[in-house]
């Protein structure tokens, strides 16, 4: 009040973005590369860095109160940390995900419908072997995917998302050697202003000590 009565300067417009273990938009994160070479050809992971530029940043609430933390690079490799709370104080989940597929709607589905491949135990996309579910298990004959909306920024200090994503989901695995596990995330992808398309994401989890930033 009185800030603004004496001619104070206003205050900047804070950024509604968390920073999370110090990943934000506009920072590198360095990845320990023996998270996925340490697999050989078992994994169908292929990075050819061990660094991330990041230039997009999303952020999803899901319905439980657990949020989302997305960080993209320009060719839309995302590394994936999940929280039980907004500021990513309690991150618990660590994944990194390479893009695989992108297909319009009717192309690619081999006569299956996507929406009936994402309800089943298992999905296999061409060029990669059988996965499991792994969200809900894999007792149910088919399951219901998970939808959600993904605000998406390019400027830390946008106040509002650049885009927002609505999403059809459903997480599969398969196990690797060493008690590793090699994940495919399937999901539709609808832009409140764009087209819709059908996606894949091969990743890997990661653990607290195969990033820094």
């Amino acid at each position: 009040m009185f800030g603004k009565l004496f001619g104070g300067k206003a205050e900047e417009p804070r950024s509604i973005l968390p920073v999370i273990r110090n990943v934000t938009i506009g920072r590198t994160v360095v990845l320990a590369p023996l998270a996925w070479r340490r697999f050989g050809a078992e994994t169908r992971f292929a990075l050819d860095r061990d660094t991330l530029e990041i230039t997009a940043q999303g952020l999803i609430e899901l319905s439980d109160g657990v949020f989302v933390h997305r960080f993209y690079t320009d060719d839309e490799v995302m590394f994936q940390i999940v929280s039980d709370d907004r500021a990513g104080e309690k991150a618990n989940d660590f994944t990194l995900f390479l893009p695989w597929s992108s297909d319009y709607p009717g192309s690619g589905d081999g006569g299956f419908s996507w929406n009936a491949r994402l309800r089943a135990r298992s999905f296999q996309p061409n060029g990669l072997p059988e996965y499991r579910r792994f969200w809900f298990g894999e007792d149910a004959v088919e399951q219901d995917p998970v939808t959600l909306w993904e605000n998406v920024y390019y400027d830390r200090e946008s106040q509002e998302p650049d885009k927002r994503l609505f999403q059809t989901t459903m997480l599969f695995h398969r196990d690797l050697p060493a008690d590793g596990r090699e994940l495919l995330l399937a999901l539709t992808l609808e832009p409140e202003d764009g087209e819709v398309t059908h996606e894949t994401m091969i990743g890997l989890p990661l653990s607290v000590g195969e990033f820094k930033a």
